[in-house]
């Protein structure tokens, strides 16, 4: 057996629900490299993380499928492998074959630690005509086709447009890019995601054949700064959108005293300094327990089904603003965790959401949001529900304002609470009651220790 149908590729896994690709940020390893079982090979980001990939299978690199910057579907190859002869068999490493024959421990999101037989590359489809383009590209554009380039000798038509990932041709086609006037920047002039963008940037007037103008390419300005909606910023877009598309939202809110809660965290963290209680956390156990009372919020609708489906735990979503935009990391069963683990859980969480470190499964299946949007300065807010869930408490910044207190004007710590709930899984007085109770709890700690 040669060393060619040896070699083993292994395929970009699935990383996380819903992904469909990768982009590649950084390879860790370059050709001819050797690598031991769950080396980690390659940094990628998806929509919802930056995932470091390791490889289940030892040997010398003999391929890196895609560069950085390069978006690769789930399914296709990512790296080949070569075993590795008996004499390149570094120092430390003489048992990788024993390792891989008893298969990787890592295991990533979506494939196991079993590995299949030697894989070969398959055929790469025929590449067909492609029509002649009714005009040729101005020249000086960047990534346009000549003339020459479109017509050979003679003026045969040349060939269709080098793409080889489905996804460029559906961000071409969603964004009005013809394929046929882009030269590829890719190996063997394949056109790459970049290069569709590169043509995005381009002004609307300036680009050729494109059959009619797209409504989104309005005509840019010098100094103009184009931003492509991909990865992550896409996805956000796209779950916002949906989210004002299926469901009828009703928002309502109040303002609360909250020098009680302040106090009580004071108190809490001068008893127990070595861990400390954020107010984030005290809002989190006191939206448990107007769970507990109104289970109709810790719910999603079934639109399909026709039915409303209330989940048993509580999946509590805290929406972080990173620098990749907003993520809404997600705390498994909160209702499990005391006040201190709480507070525990959501430093180290959100701290890695920040950090881009998160795995992708802890940014879905919540049931329920809470939102501090008064680190921003804010006082309120009508937030959108996080798709598919049915409510979300945003809470503002906590300041100090005059209140009546027993009939005596004072200043007080003012905060304001405001739901955003699912008009179909619930009516107002569930709302209400819910964001009064946790209004009350605000108001006065002491009925959260009384009710939990």
């Amino acid at each position: 057996m040669t060393t060619v149908e040896r070699t083993q590729v292994f395929l970009l896994p699935d990383l996380g629900e819903g992904l469909s690709e990768a982009e590649i940020v950084e390879w860790r390893v370059a050709v001819g490299d050797v690598v031991t079982v769950d080396q980690s090979v390659v940094e990628v980001e998806t929509a919802k993380a930056v995932v470091d990939v390791p490889c289940p299978y030892a040997g010398r690199v003999v391929t890196l499928h895609g560069a950085a910057g390069e978006v690769r579907p789930v399914g296709q190859p990512l790296i080949t492998i070569a075993p590795l002869d008996g004499g390149d068999e570094p120092a430390g490493h003489a048992t990788y074959r024993e390792e891989e024959r008893a298969g990787s421990g890592n295991v990533l999101i979506g494939y196991g630690t079993g590995h299949g037989g030697a894989t070969r590359r398959r055929r790469r489809p025929r590449l067909t005509l492609a029509p002649e383009p009714a005009d040729a590209a101005p020249d000086g554009v960047a990534g346009a086709l000549s003339p020459a380039d479109v017509a050979g000798p003679g003026g045969v038509r040349g060939p269709a447009p080098r793409v080889i990932s489905p996804i460029v041709r559906r961000l071409a086609r969603e964004r009005g890019v013809d394929l046929t006037v882009l030269r590829g920047t890719g190996p063997g002039g394949v056109i790459r995601r970049a290069d569709v963008e590169a043509a995005l940037a381009v002004p609307a007037t300036r680009l050729a054949a494109v059959p009619e103008p797209h409504v989104a390419l309005a005509p840019g300005g010098d100094g103009d700064v184009i931003v492509a909606l991909t990865g992550i910023r896409k996805v956000i877009a796209d779950k916002l959108s949906r989210s004002r598309r299926e469901i009828p939202e009703v928002t309502i809110w109040v303002d609360v005293d909250a020098t009680g809660l302040l106090e009580t965290r004071a108190a809490i963290n001068t008893a127990t300094p070595h861990a400390p209680v954020s107010i984030l956390a005290l809002l989190a156990r006191i939206c448990l327990s107007g769970l507990r009372r109104f289970p109709q919020l810790n719910a999603r609708v079934d639109t399909e089904g026709q039915r409303i489906i209330q989940s048993a735990g509580v999946h509590l979503g805290i929406a972080a603003q990173t620098d990749r935009g907003l993520l809404v990391p997600v705390l498994r069963d909160a209702q499990r965790l005391t006040t201190a683990e709480l507070a525990a859980e959501l430093a180290t969480t959100t701290a890695a959401a920040r950090a881009g470190t998160l795995a992708p499964a802890r940014l879905t299946g919540g049931t329920f949001t809470l939102n501090n949007y008064g680190v921003f300065g804010v006082d309120g807010s009508t937030p959108i529900i996080n798709h598919p869930e049915a409510a979300l408490l945003g809470v503002g910044r906590i300041v100090d304002k005059p209140w009546v207190l027993d009939g005596q004007l004072a200043v007080r710590k003012v905060t304001q609470l405001s739901l955003t709930f699912d008009h179909r899984v619930c009516d107002g007085g569930v709302a209400g009651g819910f964001l009064r109770h946790v209004a009350d709890c605000v108001e006065r700690p002491a009925l959260l220790i009384a009710n939990t």
